[in-house]
């Protein structure tokens, strides 16, 4: 298939987050915003979470460069990491990949039973880092809140870089929260100088938690790679 008759491309997902793939690795391909938003629009276009162009990297296996379905470029996608490393491990029989990013480097690798692990490497901590507007010394709670001063919808999250920006708030019900509401406030919030992506997460137990992810850029998907590494 092709986005525009000359331009093959792949319709990929990792559970659920949903990705159109582009290979340039043999020919250069030219993304722009308006080619990102036409093969995102789900009405109109091929629908997609995000836009993925596969390229030649000076150092690592290959480079990925990601667009979510807005048209801006971002620096960093678990989901589509996975997706990228099952095509290419597909082609070189190989059992690891590395991904340059814009993120930074990315190892992805075969799990068993057709699974594909990735690498997110060490998450950034450091206001400055996610980076956050003012300094906050524990970004582990930050003071940030939507709703009354004395009753908040939501309140205090924790805040981390995972080659994206994520607040997490942890909650008792994800469910009793309208994200597609709460979401945008919170992704452009003046406290996130390049937005965030905003989840609300219950932890069921130190193995597993539930959360709902919207997502900068993309909106509410059923998947997010980052949002769960930043949990």
């Amino acid at each position: 298939m092709s986005t525009d008759g000359n331009i093959p491309f792949r319709k990929m997902n990792g559970l659920g987050n949903d990705f159109v793939v582009i290979d340039g690795r043999a020919r250069p391909v030219t993304v722009t915003e308006a080619m990102v938003r036409a093969a995102a629009d789900r009405s109109t276009g091929v629908g997609c979470d995000q836009f993925i162009l596969m390229d030649k990297s000076g150092f690592a296996d290959l480079r990925m460069r990601i667009w979510n379905s807005e048209g801006g470029e971002v620096e960093a996608c678990g989901n589509a990491s996975r997706c990228i490393a099952d095509i290419v491990l597909s082609e070189t029989g190989a059992e690891e990949v590395s991904i340059e990013t814009l993120g930074g480097l990315l190892k992805c690798s075969r799990a068993g039973d057709g699974l594909i692990a990735v690498d997110m490497g060490e998450p950034a901590f450091h206001w400055t880092q996610i980076p956050l507007a003012e300094e906050f010394y524990d970004t582990s709670a930050i003071e940030l809140q939507i709703g009354p001063i004395d009753d908040p919808i939501l309140h205090t999250p924790s805040a981390v870089n995972v080659g994206n920006p994520h607040a997490i708030f942890w909650v008792e019900d994800v469910e009793a929260y309208d994200m597609g509401k709460i979401g945008p406030l919170l992704e452009n919030h003046p406290v996130f100088p390049e937005r965030a992506n905003i989840s609300v997460a219950h932890v069921i137990d130190p193995g597993h938690m539930i959360m709902k992810v919207w997502e900068r850029g993309a909106g509410l998907t059923r998947a997010c790679g980052t949002a769960a590494c930043a949990g």
